[in-house]
């Protein structure tokens, strides 16, 4: 098992809560989830991606990481090994050109699942997790489908069909929107309006409500999809 987090903002946001300032921050819940951590942050420059294989909550780079970032699109995750050992290619997020990825679960059938990737996606892997060969069907399917959110779409469908198919909770993003799946695992989404210019308008999904506030859990098979508008403007969730 594992804890992720996933945000995506009207204009860019401090991280700081929900990683490390709220009773049950990403920080807090890492001492349940010592094999790693990773924050994955976009703006106007791309992605940023900080990983580390040390426990969050006593890390340092992450404490840093967590104190200073402020992003309008992120996804961070504490591991909990389950397949592959705690090293550096096997922690969350993963990033392959423009796409970021982060998984919560186990992937039963791995085999299954890697027959159906391209051996380009193939040759991407790094390190031995079931999670980066989830990450490498996802992208082989949005390749074929030309079109990110026919191509998850049908990887998801895909994904219901295989026996083995295991816990899938899986959250990806090209920096512009963001896909949030369920299978297998808790996940709960927040949204925040933005009036009374209190807080900016955001979409956030996580493993577990992390704050006192409306969380709502998606249900079995769930995708949703998050976008920010091209003009500016607050993010849109709707289902993919």
């Amino acid at each position: 098992m594992c804890r992720m987090l996933g945000v995506v903002a009207e204009t860019p946001v401090a991280l700081r809560a929900l990683l490390q300032g709220v009773p049950r921050s990403l920080a807090a819940l890492s001492r349940e989830h010592r094999d790693g951590w990773g924050i994955a942050s976009t703006e106007a420059r791309g992605w940023t991606v900080q990983r580390g294989v040390d426990c969050a909550g006593e890390s340092v780079r992450f404490a840093a990481a967590a104190s200073h970032g402020a992003a309008s699109v992120a996804i961070a995750h504490v591991r909990q090994k389950t397949v592959g050992p705690t090293s550096l290619a096997n922690t969350h997020p993963f990033m392959r050109g423009r796409w970021v990825f982060a998984h919560n679960g186990t992937v039963e059938d791995v085999p299954a699942v890697a027959a159906l990737c391209s051996p380009e996606r193939v040759a991407e892997i790094e390190g031995d997790t079931d999670s980066e060969r989830l990450f490498a069907f996802l992208l082989t399917s949005i390749d074929d489908a030309g079109e990110a959110r026919l191509g998850v779409a049908r990887a998801v469908e895909r994904l219901a069909s295989l026996p083995g198919r295991g816990a899938v909770n899986f959250l990806l993003s090209d920096g512009e929107s963001l896909f949030a799946h369920r299978c297998g695992r808790t996940l709960f989404s927040l949204e925040r309006d933005g009036r009374g210019g209190r807080r900016t308008a955001s979409v956030t999904f996580a493993s577990e409500r992390l704050t006192d506030e409306p969380w709502r859990e998606l249900p079995q098979g769930a995708l949703y999809r998050v976008q920010r508008p091209s003009g500016g403007g607050a993010p849109t969730i709707t289902p993919a």
